[in-house]
């Protein structure tokens, strides 16, 4: 007994040490000092004395810094420096690319959640306010979503000119061009807004604001072009768009085959140094109506024009819709959601050198300001267009459910629709609060590369699952087309959402995890960079100190992911309130238990890892999850801690640790070093896996409070346009539902007399005058039931249409035709070079 007590004592200070994460020296006192004096009093001398000369073998070579820099850290250094892939410039780029914020803490093993309190508490500006108040609200009213998709296929004139007037186009536009100014809370707010009246309209606003001209030019244009394109932006007197993606380079824009060479044409009786230019892209939004496009693609001097650099790599260029030979105007036509989509192309198109964003100085440098800029665009547009879509269905879903009935109950009530209920209202709190968080990030001046992909991609494929739970509730009813149908086009729209900037499959599987495991971690990175230090001896000096806190920071993640594991993370303090601590310490757990994966996933795979896509999108899974459940927790704490919205923080919640348990557990079981991966589980799930999804009665809850008014699904509701206009049948839906409500116990009783056969008639009017000449309703009650079932069937009804109306204006035949004509119009002229001289 008293040898295993020694035993004991050692481990659970060393433990104890890596637990808090002391200094190395203090592990070797703090050790030393346990076995010395447990094994003195306990009577195990021959164990404390073993111990002893073990611990002192252990440490005195590591505390000897000359030594084990010569010894222990130099051949490790040689060895990293070989297997250490090399990072390619694209890859450098995109690592350099972007900040890091609390997502660093979660990689931490350890979060410091008082950074994450810290962060001010994101509002709208007065200004801000008013314009949401204002013109946003102004613009939905003039929206008919059916007449923009089915009958125009564009927007009407009217909405176009309001857009324009308003400076929606000039939202990320500074004030002294001409713009609003806006922060990304208000971009975000107004998208969201938008997008539960009309998904084109909101697309339509989003790209000018997001990666495009404006942002290109405020970063790196030159004084001319932004003192000439962005005063005309912000008013719609230009119209941009960008052009990147191509059929042979799409997610893969390093490998853009689009080019330009460097050469002189004579214009205007001017010899000119400019580049003809060659491209072929499609899927650009708004290009069809752009006056000016931002294009993307490679830039070469074989002449040497510019200097010796042949290569000078991907570029970016402004071109105005005249210049000759660029060819716009046709359109895509995106799953019925017509917003302006369509390609952009040009054969050997001349541009001066004037038209590169920047100057010429700027060549070669597109990659570089795409990722720079793309992080910002990312953590807005797509997120926002998500939430928006996933607030508005909690909005027409939950009121919907309330007031249709099967078998004389209203179906909210049966235990299928409630579970898709408590899905939509569960999972639109926890994308709410990933947009707000993002956008949160953007105002404090980082440019969040992981977090904007861990938002795009999770508020886009939840908005595919609250839109296919809407579609199960709604059954019949949202399958039909038409003005009533309020959620077949947002329907259809969920997949464009998931393909664009950056599809989600490349998103999950490449780049949540392949930027946070190096950006976020907080060793790996700087030891890469150590590699690259000229002196030898600095070098070796870096790396050591690197290298040791790395150790200790695995050794660290190890026994904490075991502790908490063991103790259901119940040990130690954390933040929150009575309510909230529980959910701090269950993040502390996973926050372990990731960067120990991490480490490990890395260390014994190395640069095979980027080729494990599987493994490296599970990790990313975790990542992402603890990343969302830190969002909501924040925006608990913003919202001033709401009683009534604790059972919607506990369904996301709950369900963010599923996943998380479900994907770390998916890592370790595929982990191709098996005897690797049995160690692990055991650190990780020591008493295997305890967590589990929300509950049928949590479900329940959030049903029932995404059902009817209250303080809950108004926060929930935020930015929902819900005016009651005659194109608004959410809205309209809405303000039916307090009567709705109030006439349910009217409803009951009046059911109840049908069933026991007290009228004759047939007709649902002439029963309900019955039950009033019976005494069995009030004159008033009567009235109300009658009132609610006619409001009623314009919710519950469909549209019908002659078939002349469903019949495309021209056929597939006319269309082939003219875009026959059309191509022969536009092949390009062949010209001699004496009429190219003139």
């Amino acid at each position: 007994m008293s040898v295993l007590l020694t035993i004991l004592a050692a481990l659970i200070a060393t433990g104890a040490c890596a637990y808090h994460r002391t200094s190395l020296r203090t592990w070797a006192i703090a050790t030393l000092a346990a076995t010395f004096v447990v094994g003195l009093f306990s009577g195990a001398i021959g164990t404390m004395v073993i111990l002893l000369i073990i611990e002192l073998a252990i440490a005195v070579p590591l505390l000897m810094v000359s030594f084990r820099r010569r010894n222990i850290t130099a051949p490790i250094l040689k060895t990293f420096a070989k297997v250490t892939p090399k990072l390619s410039d694209t890859e450098q780029t995109a690592l350099e690319a972007g900040t890091i914020g609390f997502e660093g803490e979660l990689f931490s093993g350890k979060p410091d959640w008082s950074v994450l309190m810290r962060q001010p508490k994101p509002v709208l500006s007065v200004e801000e306010q008013a314009f949401m108040d204002g013109p946003v609200e102004e613009l939905c009213g003039m929206l008919d979503d059916w007449q923009i998709t089915h009958e125009l296929a564009d927007l009407p004139p009217n909405v176009w000119d309001f857009i324009k007037k308003n400076k929606f186009f000039g939202m990320i536009i500074p004030k002294s061009y001409g713009g609003l100014q806006f922060s990304a809370l208000a971009h975000s707010a107004v998208l969201q807004k938008l997008s539960t009246i009309s998904s084109t309209v909101a697309s339509t606003v989003a790209v000018p604001n997001s990666l495009g001209p404006a942002e290109l030019l405020l970063h790196y244009g030159s004084d001319e072009q932004k003192n000439h394109y962005l005063p005309r932006l912000a008013v719609g007197e230009d119209i941009p768009c960008f052009a990147l993606t191509g059929p042979y380079a799409g997610s893969d824009a390093t490998s853009l085959p689009d080019y330009g060479i460097v050469c002189k044409q004579t214009v205007d009786g001017v010899e000119t140094l400019g580049l003809k230019l060659t491209f072929n892209k499609h899927y650009i939004t708004l290009a069809p109506i752009a006056t000016v496009v931002g294009l993307a693609f490679r830039m070469y001097d074989p002449e040497h024009l510019l200097g010796e650099k042949e290569d000078l790599g991907i570029t970016l260029a402004l071109l105005p819709r005249a210049t000759p030979g660029l060819q716009i105007g046709r359109r895509h036509f995106p799953l019925n959601v017509p917003f302006q989509n369509g390609p952009v192309q040009g054969k050997d198109v001349f541009v001066p050198m004037s038209t590169l964003i920047g100057g010429p100085h700027m060549a070669g440098h597109g990659w570089r300001m795409l990722v720079e800029c793309l992080s910002v665009g990312r953590a807005i547009s797509l997120p926002s267009s998500a939430t928006g879509a996933v607030r508005g269905a909690v909005a027409a879903t939950g009121a919907y459910a309330r007031i249709r009935k099967q078998f004389g109950l209203s179906i909210a009530r049966f235990e299928g629709v409630e579970e898709a209920l408590a899905r939509i209202g569960g999972l639109t709190y926890a994308t709410a609060a990933l947009s707000k968080s993002t956008a949160a990030a953007v105002d404090r001046g980082e440019k969040p590369a992981v977090t904007s992909a861990i938002a795009k991609y999770h508020a886009t494929e939840w908005g595919r699952e609250v839109a296919a739970n809407t579609m199960d509730v709604l059954g019949g009813k949202g399958v039909q087309m038409g003005p009533k149908n309020y959620a077949g086009r947002s329907f259809q729209a969920v997949p464009i959402a998931i393909t664009v900037e950056g599809a989600n499959i490349m998103t999950r599987s490449l780049m949540i995890f392949g930027q946070g495991a190096i950006r976020c971690h907080p060793y790996v990175l700087k030891e890469m960079q150590a590699l690259a230090i000229a002196d030898r001896s600095e070098q070796l000096k870096t790396f050591d100190r690197l290298l040791f806190s790395h150790l200790g920071f695995g050794v660290s993640n190890a026994v904490r992911s075991l502790v908490l594991g063991l103790t259901g993370s119940r040990l130690g303090e954390s933040a929150g309130d009575a309510y909230t601590r529980r959910y701090y310490r269950k993040l502390d757990r996973y926050s372990a238990a990731l960067a120990l994966c991490a480490d490990v996933f890395m260390g014994v795979l190395g640069g095979k890892l980027k080729f494990k896509e599987k493994l490296s999108a599970r990790l990313g899974d975790v990542l992402s999850n603890i990343y969302i459940a830190s969002a909501m927790l924040k925006h608990y704490e913003d919202s001033g801690r709401p009683e009534s919205d604790r059972p919607l923080l506990a369904w996301a919640f709950h369900e963010c640790m599923w996943r998380t348990q479900t994907a770390l557990d998916g890592a370790i079981r595929n982990f191709p070093v098996r005897p690797v991966a049995w160690l692990l589980r055991a650190l990780v799930f020591p008493f295997g896996r305890r967590e589990v999804p929300p509950s049928d009665r949590l479900g329940r809850r959030v049903a029932a409070l995404i059902t009817g008014p209250s303080e809950a699904r108004d926060h929930l509701l935020e930015y929902v346009y819900l005016t009651p206009t005659p194109n608004n049948v959410v809205g309209r839906l809405n303000a039916l539902l307090p009567e709705v409500i109030l006439a349910e116990p009217v409803d009951r009783k009046f059911a109840k007399a049908q069933k026991s056969g007290q009228f004759k008639s047939l007709e649902y009017v002439d029963q309900l005058a019955e039950a009033e000449k019976a005494g069995v309703l009030t004159a008033t009650e009567s009235a109300l039931l009658k009132h609610v079932r006619e409001s009623l069937y314009e919710f519950i009804s469909v549209d019908d249409f002659h078939t002349d109306e469903l019949r495309a204006f021209k056929t597939r035949a006319d269309r082939q035709a003219e875009a026959q004509a059309d191509a022969w119009i536009r092949k390009p002229e062949v010209r001699t070079p004496e009429s190219a001289e003139g």
